[in-house]
């Protein structure tokens, strides 16, 4: 039996816990919040589950195989060190942090240890992208397109720039790692950000509504991501055009649709992600095989790399190169 503890009692917990739940040979033993209350609310849905407000109080008392970490941008860091120091293997929601502070310490401490480790870029494990990832393999891609177009989340935290790292790191750093994930690594970003209304309808809004980032790859590939929060709520579009020698690529979230020539066909998402990636992670910690994990601490410190890049580039003005 593995038992799990989960850290955090948002809406990604829940999602977590459903699945989890519902998987042979694995149990929830423990949930951590912010207080004890919000940790025995969230923990009365499940049979036989322990409460904590205390992260170490939980590890001291719990004998755990794993633990999944969903909680906001500015409270990464204590925890996944503290996990480290235990050496229990943890999956983690992105973004990793709201910038590179907290995560280079973290990964200086896991590349002391050998500890299983895997984060919730969950669009990796979609049907559609593993068949783009084939398509791609076998053209030339000339360049990329995308955007994250929505509204702004009700919780207090994201609409300030020090607690969410803005919406190009809390949201669409999910485009910069699939753009990672089909096309290679990233040599030099250059963006653009702004403020044009949500500062002046909501109070305490740090963060712009309004962005565009030009990416270069190593390979010479150039990528453009835009985003925007301050569509009405219920209007949305999310997605990537990757422009090949052999046709489009779009990818949207219910799949892929693929023009060649004059003719389209397309691949659905049939296969629920958020499912697979829990698979692999607790597969991992079962056997210690860890190639069903498509995005491990290491990897995606590399798309975090690009999404503060990003913000740093929008700050001062002028592109921003990665070190290799």
């Amino acid at each position: 039996m593995v038992k799990v503890g989960i850290i955090g009692t948002g809406w990604f917990s829940g999602v977590h816990a459903k699945i989890l739940s519902n998987m042979q040979g694995v149990q929830i033993n423990a949930i951590c919040g912010t207080s004890q209350e919000k940790a025995e609310k969230f923990a009365s849905s499940y049979e036989d589950v322990n409460s904590y407000g205390n992260i170490v109080e939980m590890l001291d008392s719990e004998k755990l195989d794993a633990v999944y970490v969903c909680v906001p941008p500015f409270a990464h860091g204590e925890i996944e060190l503290e996990l480290l120091t235990r050496e229990i293997p943890f999956l983690v929601e992105k973004p990793l942090s709201v910038d590179l502070e907290v995560p280079t310490r973290v990964l200086s401490k896991l590349n002391e240890k050998s500890i299983i480790t895997s984060v919730g870029y969950h669009f990796r494990y979609k049907d559609s992208v593993s068949y783009l990832k084939n398509e791609l393999e076998n053209s030339t891609t000339g360049m990329a397109t995308g955007g994250w177009m929505g509204s702004m989340p009700t919780v207090p935290w994201w609409r300030n720039q020090q607690t969410s790292g803005g919406q190009f790191i809390e949201q669409t750093t999910h485009l910069v790692d699939l753009l990672r994930y089909t096309m290679g690594e990233v040599e030099e970003v250059y963006a653009a950000y702004a403020s044009r209304a949500l500062s002046s309808q909501y109070e305490g809004v740090t963060v712009s509504d309004v962005g565009t980032v030009t990416i270069k790859f190593s390979n010479g590939v150039i990528a453009n991501l835009s985003n925007t929060c301050l569509l009405p709520e219920g209007d949305s579009m999310v997605g990537l055009d990757y422009y090949t020698n052999k046709g489009i690529l779009r990818l949207g979230f219910n799949g892929l649709e693929i023009s060649k020539k004059g003719e389209t066909s397309s691949v659905k998402d049939i296969v629920n992600p958020y499912e697979k990636e829990s698979e692999a992670f607790i597969h991992a910690v079962r056997t210690g095989d860890t190639s069903l994990i498509l995005s491990d601490y290491r990897d995606a410190f590399k798309t975090h790399e690009v999404a503060v890049a990003a913000q740093v580039s929008a700050e001062k003005g002028q592109p921003v190169r990665l070190t290799k």
